[in-house]
């Protein structure tokens, strides 16, 4: 089976940077439409930024307003890999963050990593 395996987290300042991966061991998950989800204590885990592809193979993104403009979700299939660059973190964006097959697109939900633990102190 497919397994994710999410890297890249820490404990940062607000409005710096980090860059969140997602790779996995078991498979690829190259066909999947992928998204990054994330959770904080008490609070579901909700996607934040997703990928996808058209009906012309061409990549498209979606994000949820509060982070939209902060942070880039990509992907780089030839090394199994999507990327989040957080930019300009602030502590509301303190969570455990998951990687997973994006809900409204292509591909089964696998299973689920351990997350990465984004921490931003003010």
């Amino acid at each position: 089976q497919v397994q994710l395996v999410e890297s890249g987290g820490g404990s940062v300042q607000a409005g710096t940077s980090l860059t969140l991966s997602c790779t996995s061991s078991g498979g690829s998950f190259n066909r999947n439409d992928v998204a990054w989800f994330r959770q904080s204590p008490g609070k579901e885990r909700d996607v934040i930024a997703a990928i996808s592809r058209d009906t012309n193979g061409k990549f498209y993104t979606r994000y949820v307003d509060s982070v939209k403009g902060r942070f880039t979700i990509s992907r780089d299939n030839g090394k199994n890999t999507v990327y989040l660059q957080m930019n300009n973190l602030v502590p509301e964006d303190t969570a455990v963050y998951y990687c997973n097959t994006d809900p409204r697109g292509v591909g089964r939900t696998l299973l689920w990593g351990q997350g990465t633990q984004v921490t931003v102190s003010s």
